[in-house]
């Protein structure tokens, strides 16, 4: 399996002189770097340790003044190998680029002694005994260390050696459905156009396939492919990788930006962190503080929100939010290193857990469940992101880079918490899920809505669907509201009476004086027959006017015993009913019916004939055409 090492050390320590006795490659490339005999940007070579197991390798600077160029190589190492001059010993970037390394992760190397030629044996002996000391509270403790001289060649074999095993032995995980190079370098290659590199830290590429670069939305097409200086027709991840870009403009591409297949991440300007101040930091993290934050090969000025405290000591690790001017793309678990201004030195780092941001408020309910996503458990970290996500939901692709899950992991997850209620499709076209707990309560929220709506609205039948969102209050996306009502009706909790929303056990119910009321008002109108008599006429014996009868005119509609033709005006429906049989027949002997003709058809006066005729051209059961009717036509 293809492996990436990095060199990590203090300045003029010789690291990039180790590795050209190694390899033969002078990663020192410019000519600034050769005139001032030190490292500025990041170097790479490859040692073929036989088998065709070819190793990467990432040669970082040493000065403190490019800790930042250091960070962006460390970002994508698999190993370390700490670079320690014999004749100096540890020294202030030994201690930062070792905590870096720590920061990112990092848990396997082992320590190259330089320089041994250039002291005695009674020295390096001293020097190997405080090196050892120093390194057994860190991941290195106990790791092999080597004394090398690049300058005799002293030791090189054994340090050969004791890398090919260190490869062989060595299994990183790394996605393969999810394709991630972090750009490091940018340039341009005469006949070819803009070239940019990087360590693949995922996934494979292929030629002539389309690619995002990201986080911005530029999407381009890749002509050509360099693994190790060899050109191949597809990279895998684990290798140093040069690919070459169709249609791009070097000023196109930055330092930092992620090459990855459209729609695979999703920048956002909010990330949830679990993050760690180093033991070492003379200050606490304090809230809201502006710091220098490093993530692959990017770094970004990033604002850092603590959510359940005001500082965060030396040695402590919280959940907090770290806040964007620009947008950045992540996935679940990569790791992230914190700078400070003054003075400019790694201080803190952790993992990213909320790649998508969820905005929750400090000392909220939320921040407990923020935490859930540093789990070690996917099923855990799905749940979390889930119901964090609330009722926008999250769609499968999104939960890729949610949970670093594979494909087939994931879909297996979300059986599982399927199968455990906690997690619902809620949109089959999309694959957007939510929470299980989220739509449980939504689900037992509806339910008290509708059981107010009925005591508040006794005498309405139910909620008409396409009102039921906007009369509850709550804004949902329509898949999701259309979930929570399917899921109810198949449980039986609500009932669907044409676009009517009831619950199971509510029918309409009136008071004995409301009873009164609809009894008396009925029988006018029943009465009335074609000629109906004025509301007000109706409603004066009962010490009422319009609007206190209103709950019952609107009962008596909906059970479909009076019609409203206008304002006050109400039919019996029967009566009305009767009256379009009459006009509907007319037609069957004439083409078009005047008001007078529609006058001797049904005897009405014009008090109700115009207000009726009005009523049938509304309702397109008949067309005016000038001053007469037409039977309209049904398509």
């Amino acid at each position: 399996m293809p492996v990436i090492m990095g060199t990590a050390g203090h300045i003029d320590h010789g690291k990039t002189t180790l590795i050209k006795a190694l390899t033969g490659i002078d990663c020192d490339r410019l000519s600034e770097e050769k005139k001032r005999g030190i490292t500025i940007e990041l170097g790479f070579a490859f040692l073929d340790l036989g088998e065709e197991n070819r190793l990467g390798i990432v040669d970082v600077p040493g000065h403190e003044k490019f800790v930042k160029n250091m960070v962006a190589g460390a970002a994508g190492v698999d190993f370390v190998v700490l670079v320690i001059a014999a004749d100096e010993g540890i020294m202030p970037q030994t201690r930062e680029h070792l905590e870096i390394c720590q920061l990112l992760g990092v848990t396997t190397g082992l320590v190259a002694l330089t320089k041994t030629d250039m002291v005695d044996a009674e020295w390096l002996d001293m020097v190997r005994e405080e090196v050892a000391a120093y390194l057994e509270p860190t991941f290195l403790g106990g790791a092999p260390i080597l004394p090398v001289s690049a300058h005799t060649g002293q030791g090189l074999e054994d340090l050969k050696e004791a890398l090919r095993k260190l490869v062989a032995e060595f299994r990183p995980k790394r996605r393969s459905d999810l394709f991630r190079l972090p750009v490091d370098r940018v340039f341009t290659m005469k006949g070819h156009g803009t070239v940019v590199t990087g360590t693949m830290i995922s996934g494979a590429i292929s030629v002539g396939e389309d690619i995002r670069l990201y986080p911005g939305e530029t999407v381009t097409k890749v002509r050509g492919l360099q693994s190790h200086g060899v050109t191949v027709e597809t990279a895998q991840a684990g290798r140093r990788t040069a690919v070459n870009l169709a249609n791009l403009e070097v000023d196109d591409v930055h330092r930092g930006d992620v090459l990855a297949r459209p729609g695979s991440l999703f920048p956002a300007d909010v990330w949830d962190i679990e993050l760690t101040v180093l033991e070492s930091s003379r200050l606490p993290l304090k809230h809201r503080k502006e710091i220098h934050l490093h993530h692959g090969a990017r770094e970004v000025l990033a604002r850092i929100y603590l959510l359940d405290r005001d500082e965060l000591a030396p040695g402590e690790t919280a959940v907090c939010q770290a806040r964007f001017t620009e947008p950045m793309a992540g996935v679940w678990g990569d790791r992230i290193v914190l700078r400070s201004f003054s003075p400019l030195r790694a201080f803190a780092g952790g993992r990213l857990i909320g790649p998508c941001g969820h905005g929750v408020k400090r000392f909220s309910a939320g921040v407990e469940l923020l935490k859930r996503l540093a789990s070690d458990s996917p099923e855990e970290v799905a749940a979390a992101q889930l119901e964090l996500a609330g009722p926008k939901g999250v769609s499968f692709a999104e939960l890729l880079t949610m949970t670093n899950l594979e494909t087939k992991g994931l879909e297996k997850t979300l059986g599982v918490l399927g199968g455990q209620q906690r997690a619902v499709l809620f949109d089959k076209e999309t694959r957007r899920y939510a929470g299980g707990e989220l739509a449980e309560r939504l689900s037992s929220e509806l339910l008290e809505f509708l059981a107010a709506y009925h005591r508040r609205e006794s005498m309405k039948p139910g909620v008409q669907r396409g009102e039921l969102a906007s009369s509850w209050g709550r804004d949902l996306p329509p898949k999701l509201m259309h979930f929570l009502l399917e899921r109810l009706l198949k449980k039986g909790e609500i009932v669907a009476e044409q676009e009517v929303i009831r619950l199971k056990d509510h029918k309409v119910s009136l008071a004995s004086d409301q009873a009164k009321v609809r009894e008396t008002i009925l029988s006018a109108y029943v009465e009335g027959g074609a000629t109906p008599p004025n509301l007000k006429d109706v409603l004066e014996p009962l010490g009422m006017d319009a609007k206190q009868a209103g709950p019952v005119l609107k009962l008596l509609q909906d059970q479909g015993e009076l019609t409203r033709i206008k304002d006050d005006m109400y039919y019996h429906a029967p009566a009305l009913a009767g009256i379009r049989d009459a006009i509907v027949g007319f037609f069957d002997d004439h083409e078009e019916m005047s008001a007078p003709d529609f006058k001797e058809l049904t005897g009405l006066s014009r008090k109700y004939l115009i207000p009726v005729l009005e009523y049938f051209d509304k309702e397109k059961l008949t067309v005016r055409v000038g001053d007469a009717r037409r039977l309209r036509k049904r398509s």
